[in-house]
């Protein structure tokens, strides 16, 4: 006869299908759910505490956004720095939402994305402490096992990470006997939750935006949902790795284009090992430095050439080309008076930012294009409907008209001095007015054009972007041999 010892585990009322097990079980399970909804509440304070914040802070911008064109041009350039500082003070999430919108003057004005563009600035910097714990935690090793030199102090600091220069202490796959000086880029704490908790609080208020005649115009509704795409790439600092992988194989061959390399193992996505770039900044040959035309001139060649490579051919666009991301080295071998004469070499940074586009958009892109440089209004028009994805255009033959009769004129003799650029930069204002809402990928990559050929423009007037665009689409079938015609044009 079989004798059942349960008596041990009968629980205090009696049930014998309650066994001390499974109490724990359900006390463990009760503390957690009371943590849980204690960390709920938690953050419902938070979240409520912030959105409190914002409101105080971004109502004088809400205030006058109504009356920016009412009182003047005065008070609009008033409410332009007053949208700025109260960026500024809003924190990271709306920092690069900012920076975003800059690049979107399909849904901004131009002056407005004039302003945010100056948003390119020097962000408070934290601790090291806070970065050494970062470090240790993500590589599980201690700081001094990993770099034999650490800088404390940051040389850069953006509104998602910081940059720190450091000596790595070992050898890893890639590298020389030489010991290698790195940069270490270390993001802000807690500022994935900030951004996601920023984001809940942006969609609000955008969708409130909405139902408020006055400010509708903003258009902040579509301007949130498309940038939270954009933030995604940004916090990740192991996406960006692995963007600048990917970048470093498309340009293998070419001797006047590179990018830092990543040091693998040390990818994380809250640290970034990468090598240490040295170089000036594009900006100081674009904005301060006096005659050397050939040495600008080269510049001008090499960078219009790697953005077509990275449209035409890779279709894999460095979206965030302002000169802050883009060094100049100039081979320092040779005397002195000889150095302008010798080739320089660019180095792109910071590729977090990056759009690939679809082959039917990059037809209508590159179409486009051509029809631009052309001065051919309505098939640009046409274009651009075809590249928005919403179609929430209200008068596509209005918008048509309207863009054809600009393009008769920059076609005209007396229009004949506007340049393709300006064309396109105008074609954007009117894609604005009449809510063509171009795709946000195919948006930014027509910015990145603009903002590339700007300072192109600066390095050599002669240089045309556009015109250099037209030709190569002309001389090649790029869907089949544009590579080598413009890694033909690119060899030493």
């Amino acid at each position: 006869m079989w004798t059942i010892r349960i008596d041990e585990k009968v629980s205090a009322d009696g049930d014998p299908f309650r066994t001390k097990d499974t109490l724990y079980t359900r006390a463990q399970d009760g503390h957690a759910y009371m943590s849980g909804l204690v960390l709920s509440v938690v953050e419902f304070v938070t979240l409520l505490l912030r959105a409190i914040y914002l409101s105080i802070l971004l109502s004088p911008s809400i205030v006058m956004a109504p009356f920016a064109d009412t009182f003047g041009p005065s008070f609009r350039k008033t409410w332009l720095r007053v949208v700025h500082r109260t960026l500024e003070k809003a924190g990271p999430a709306f920092i690069k939402w900012g920076q975003w919108a800059a690049t979107r003057p399909d849904l901004f004005p131009r002056d407005l994305c004039a302003k945010l563009s100056e948003l390119h600035t020097k962000a408070p910097e934290h601790s090291f402490a806070f970065t050494k714990k970062t470090i240790e935690k993500a590589f599980g090793q201690k700081l001094s096992d990993i770099f034999e030199i650490f800088e404390e102090k940051p040389v850069a600091s953006g509104s998602i990470a910081q940059v720190h220069r450091a000596t790595l202490r070992h050898r890893y796959p890639g590298q020389n006997t030489k010991p290698m000086v790195v940069a270490v880029k270390v993001r802000h704490p807690g500022v994935g939750d900030s951004i996601r908790r920023d984001f809940v609080i942006m969609d609000v208020f955008a969708r409130i935006s909405t139902l408020i005649p006055a400010v509708k115009w903003l258009r902040l509704d579509e301007s949130v949902q498309q940038f939270a795409v954009f933030m995604l790439s940004q916090v990740d600092l192991a996406r960006e790795a692995a963007h600048l992988s990917r970048f470093i194989y498309n340009f293998r061959s070419w001797k006047d284009v590179s990018f830092p390399k990543p040091v693998y193992p040390l990818v994380h996505p809250a640290v970034l090992v990468e090598t240490y770039e040295l170089g000036e900044s594009v900006a100081h040959y674009v904005d301060g430095l006096e005659g050397h035309e050939r040495l600008k001139s080269a510049l001008a060649h090499i960078g219009t050439h790697a953005l077509l490579k990275m449209l035409l051919v890779d279709n894999f666009i460095h979206a965030d080309m302002h000169p802050g991301n883009i060094l100049v080295r100039v081979p320092q071998n040779k005397p002195r008076k000889r150095l302008f004469k010798t080739k320089p070499h660019i180095i792109f940074l910071d590729v977090g930012m990056t759009a690939e586009l679809s082959g039917s958009d990059r037809i209508n892109l590159l179409e486009f294009f051509k029809s631009v440089a052309r001065r051919d209004g309505r098939t640009a028009a046409e274009c651009a409907l075809r590249l928005s994805k919403q179609q929430n255009c209200p008068d596509p033959e209005a918008f048509v008209a309207e863009v054809e009769e600009s393009f008769t004129f920059w076609g005209s003799t007396e229009g004949d001095l506007v340049h393709p650029a300006e064309c396109m930069e105008q074609l954007l204002e009117k894609v604005r007015r009449h809510r063509v809402n171009i795709d946000g990928n195919v948006c930014t990559v027509m910015v990145t054009t603009l903002v590339l050929e700007g300072w192109q423009r600066k390095l050599d007037p002669r240089y045309d972007v556009m015109q250099t665009l037209q030709t190569l689409l002309l001389r090649a079938d790029w869907a089949k041999s544009l590579s080598y015609t413009i890694d033909g044009l690119m060899a030493p």
